[in-house]
């Protein structure tokens, strides 16, 4: 299967243009690109699909299938180029439907926790570039990969917001910065140019290189500032997508303790969050004693003033 990498990339490129991400088919399709040309096969066939599907040998039934299915779709691309492709049926490794991730709540000593560790980065750019990174994604509840598309004309200095522009689902918003964030970020951007004089990218957030951060990267680096900032002793390692989490809770713990009503500002969250609706809001909100005592008097409150 000479040049499968190559179609690899072919299909990676086509569906972007589509309007999918595919972060993750980015960082996993190209090893089963790899995979299959060292096994020397003629053709994409179902056993070698699985085959790599099911590695490691401990992975769990869930995993193997989102493996699985991401190559049955690149499949289904390739039989369109090679008719000798088999496309591995869709039901082929049973699973449970995967269980919802507990999100760990960042608490304001977390987050500087997180962005003091970043001194330990090494390099004049990557300290400030991790710590604004981390910075922005707590105080705005941004995607990570919405946050490292940013360019540096996504920033509106007039209107202090940011231009978020083909997100997911493929839509694009403006977030509204407070002026501290405003002048973190501008800080970082002096420091971002004087260490670069000539950058690669027109990203806002710079590797050393001068180029775009990488998600996998990204990922990477942030593992290891969790463990220094001492945040492992959790039953699930805390992600950097549980900032998102935290601030649409913090949104609403703060909406309750000043006794607004809540309801109607779930719809202006979800807008900021770029959600396609507010019921993909209510996904995030987690059930914390502190959230359920809060609403619990709100409804006996409600309950006094109606008898």
């Amino acid at each position: 299967m000479n040049g499968l990498g190559e179609v690899v990339q072919e299909y990676l490129s086509v569906r972007r243009a589509l309007g999918y991400k595919l972060e993750r088919e980015g960082m996993l399709l190209p090893g089963f690109a790899a995979f299959a040309e060292a096994q020397e096969s003629l053709h994409l066939t179902t056993e070698l699909a699985l085959q790599w599907a099911t590695q490691p040998v401990d992975a769990s039934p869930y995993w193997s299938s989102l493996r699985l299915g991401m190559v049955r779709r690149f499949a289904l691309h390739v039989s369109a180029l090679d008719p000798r492709t088999e496309v591995p049926p869709a039901d082929l490794i049973p699973h449970r439907k995967r269980p919802r991730h507990q999100p760990y709540l960042y608490t304001d000593a977390d987050v500087r926790a997180l962005m003091q560790a970043c001194t330990g980065l090494r390099g004049p750019l990557r300290p400030s570039t991790y710590a604004t990174l981390i910075g922005l994604l707590a105080v705005t509840g941004m995607r990570v990969g919405e946050a490292i598309a940013l360019d540096r004309s996504d920033l509106d200095p007039g209107e202090q917001v940011l231009i978020i522009r083909h997100s997911k689902f493929n839509k694009s918003r403006e977030v509204p910065l407070h002026s501290t964030t405003w002048e973190a970020l501008g800080a970082y951007a002096r420091n971002r140019d004087g260490v670069l004089r000539r950058p690669r990218s027109a990203s806002f957030f710079l590797s050393q290189a001068g180029t775009r951060l990488l998600t996998q990267n990204v990922w990477a680096t942030f593992s290891r500032l969790r463990r220094w900032a001492g945040l492992t002793g959790q039953p699930r390692p805390p992600r950097i997508h549980d900032l998102r989490h935290s601030f649409a809770l913090n949104a609403i713990l703060r909406w309750y303790r000043e006794g607004v009503e809540v309801e109607p500002r779930i719809a202006r969250l979800s807008t900021y969050l770029g959600h396609v609706s507010p019921s993909s809001t209510y996904w995030y909100l987690t059930a914390t004693p502190e959230l359920l005592r809060l609403a619990a008097q709100r409804v006996e409150r409600k309950g006094g003033e109606t008898s």
